[in-house]
């Protein structure tokens, strides 16, 4: 009997909590300021991070796999530049094209899966709790990934950039890598934009892990992890130009291998253009979600 008045207490308060976020409303706490908020959110970015950190097994197994994809493609890539007996491939030489795919692969290896996160939030009712703390649930979930990824990328790089030294040599990439790392934030974000429209379908249906396995394929083929999108046929191009996938991983490789052959105020714009629509997107799904969320499992 108490078993069973504890399973309602707690779909009440879960109910309770859903219903106030669905309102516009949050339990009343003591107003804060800007400051007071960004050091909330620098909080969770340095718990995420400590965490992170405490988990060298878990790198070690991904820089392993990094090691062993880049091999498979740096011997691909090997066959296929002799087979065409040229040094360049629309442009880009056979290190060119090894370093573009190093780089965007630490930056695929480096993102998340953020649908489990949120799957598993709603059922088992965590995102009740969490709707109602006084903290943007999207903006929460955005510095917990940022901070994840950061680690991530770090570790990938350093891996990935040894692997590259050992082949070629030091990279003479001049001011590449300061453009990689401008436009790999606003890559984060359109990952994270795109990931969470995906994650908050968690809300009507129960697996999203499916959206999320189409969509990395998508980011491998046509958001140019593979190879550039200048190696796809000019009608592919085309249609890639007005996708948002090539915001993701083109953008900052092409940005860090061909520092000179890039123009970085376009890149950005566009970036900021899929940012602002995309963030439309998501708080479009968010505010629908709480409406019509049903918790499973209390």
């Amino acid at each position: 009997m108490r078993v069973a008045d504890s399973e309602k207490s707690g779909k009440a308060r879960v109910g309770a909590a859903l219903q106030l976020a669905a309102d516009g409303e949050r339990p009343v706490s003591p107003p804060s300021t800007a400051g007071g908020k960004i050091m909330k959110y620098a909080a969770i970015g340095r718990v995420t991070l400590r965490n992170h950190f405490a988990y060298v097994y878990d790198f070690l197994i991904r820089s392993i796999f990094l090691i062993t994809i880049m091999y498979i493609f740096i011997q691909l890539w090997r066959v296929t530049y002799q087979g065409e007996g040229s040094r360049l491939i629309e442009g880009y030489s056979y290190d060119q094209i090894i370093w573009y795919i190093l780089f965007a692969e630490a930056l695929t290896t480096a993102f998340p899966s953020l649908a489990t996160r949120i799957e598993d939030e709603v059922k088992n009712g965590d995102v009740g709790y969490k709707l109602t703390r006084p903290l943007s649930y999207i903006g929460y979930h955005y510095v917990g990934y940022v901070s994840e990824v950061l680690v991530r990328l770090l570790v990938n790089l350093c891996i990935g950039g040894l692997l590259g030294i050992a082949m070629f040599g030091l990279p003479h990439f001049g001011w590449g890598w300061a453009g990689f790392a401008v436009v790999a934030i606003g890559s984060v974000t359109v990952n994270y934009l795109l990931n969470m429209a995906l994650a908050l379908c968690a809300f009507w249906v129960e697996e999203t892990r499916g959206l999320e396995f189409v969509y990395h394929k998508l980011l491998f083929t046509i958001g140019g992890m593979l190879m550039p999108l200048e190696l796809f046929p000019q009608m592919l191009q085309d249609v890639c130009r007005w996708l948002p996938f090539q915001t993701v991983l083109y953008f900052p490789a092409k940005t860090a291998v061909r520092w000179d052959d890039v123009s970085l105020v376009p890149m950005l714009l566009t970036q900021g253009v899929w940012i602002a629509l995309l963030a439309g997107l998501v708080m479009l799904i968010y505010g629908m979600g709480i409406r019509k969320v049903n918790v499973n499992g209390g």
